[in-house]
């Protein structure tokens, strides 16, 4: 496996009720933040109608952030492509890929709230059904073929980019994955990558994750595809302060709506979250083994834990939310970059040989270092005599 990356998957999750502006104007913000940090990647949600996760156009959130970061991969998380003509969706991807000179990523999936299908007249079922035709036809538009086509939502003649791609090879497409095996099996099948959405989030997504890859590995040896761990992405949540006590003093502040939005507003019943007062919640991310409140040494313990679980990924994306404040949350995602990161990118332990190393002889050298004062000194003494 080359080095672990990071990065972020931006729903996001806002408390109904605060200003949305200011909402915006805060995760843009925090992606120019990470960008800054060194984070690899950055993700943002498509919804329309529960309140909390606020943006609506995943690609409109890229153009901003484009122009506010220098380095930092943006993806959407993703786009819901049942709700689209699939010639548009690609057609506005590859637009992206130009003005973000390569640093766009498409995340594809069916769209995760039942209330936004529901406005335009799709079911769950339905919009699972649309999935795998609709990113059919933007795979072979993205390859430069002229599509004819009716799906069940869209009728395409002679359909073209006007567009070639910025990217060569082509930017990142990945397929959402919660629980059932529907984006490993479409990841292996075109020789995508998959994004774990669920990994954490459930038990069954934890113990499903060697499972998955296995599903991605097979579909591809069927299809004749080529897969890489690589291009395999966790999420899981995360909140790291200096000390336990501090990181659960920061999450006081919003972890009670994450809460209640998995329990009481997603239809996520395999998301199944538990605690009736803080410290209950608190101690269900940390016991049921959902995520990390607490220190550095405590998120290192849970990344390699996935690692063990999975037998591997490429990136690990931390889950977005306002468990706390702004600056706490600014400062989490800083602590777990220069405390976390380093030790799954070969960069930690290089620093800690060396000053062992330097340690052990630091007698001898010490020394030596005296004799030379001594020596140097005498010379000195010896020139001014002489002069």
């Amino acid at each position: 496996m080359a080095r672990l990356k990071f990065g972020t998957f931006i729903a996001p999750v806002h408390k109904p009720g605060i200003n949305p502006t200011l909402a915006f104007e805060q995760d843009l913000q925090l992606v120019e933040h990470l960008d800054r940090l060194g984070y690899d990647e950055a993700w943002f949600g498509e919804h329309h109608s529960a309140g909390s996760e606020l943006i609506g156009s995943p690609e409109i959130f890229i153009a901003a952030a484009a122009a506010r970061t220098r380095q930092i991969k943006l993806g959407t998380g993703v786009t819901s492509i049942a709700y689209h003509n699939p010639l548009w969706v690609a057609d506005r991807m590859v637009q992206l890929d130009h003005m973000t000179r390569g640093r766009v990523m498409l995340g594809v999936g069916p769209g995760s709230l039942p209330t936004d299908s529901a406005m335009i007249g799709l079911t769950p079922t339905q919009t699972r059904e649309i999935l795998e035709p609709n990113l059919d036809v933007i795979l072979r538009l993205l390859a430069g073929e002229t599509v004819t086509t009716q799906t069940i939502t869209h009728n395409l003649i002679d359909a073209k980019l006007q567009l070639a791609p910025y990217s060569d090879p082509l930017f990142d497409i990945t397929v959402a994955a919660v629980a059932s095996p529907t984006g490993a099996r479409l990841a292996g099948k075109y020789g995508l990558g998959m994004l774990s959405i669920g990994a954490t989030l459930t038990a069954d997504g934890f113990n499903a994750l060697a499972h998955h890859w296995n599903i991605v590995e097979e579909r591809a040896e069927a299809n004749g595809q080529q897969v890489s761990r690589e291009g395999w992405r966790l999420v899981g949540p995360f909140h790291i302060a200096e000390t336990q006590e501090q990181a659960y003093k920061d999450v006081e502040y919003g972890i009670e709506h994450w809460f209640n939005y998995f329990e009481h507003v997603a239809a996520f019943p395999q998301m199944a979250v538990a605690g009736d007062n803080l410290r209950e919640m608190i101690d269900f991310i940390n016991g049921a083994g959902i995520g990390v409140i607490g220190t550095a040494e405590q998120a290192r313990a849970q990344v390699q834990r996935l690692v063990d679980q999975s037998g591997g990924f490429g990136s690990m994306l931390l889950m977005g939310h306002d468990w706390a404040n702004f600056e706490a949350t600014k400062r989490s995602y800083e602590i777990f970059m220069r405390e976390v990161a380093p030790h799954f990118q070969g960069q930690s332990q290089p620093t800690i040989d060396a000053a062992e190393r330097a340690t052990a002889v630091r007698e001898d050298h010490a020394a030596a270092q005296m004799k030379a004062v001594e020596i140097m000194t005498a010379k000195y003494e010896d020139e001014k005599a002489h002069a």
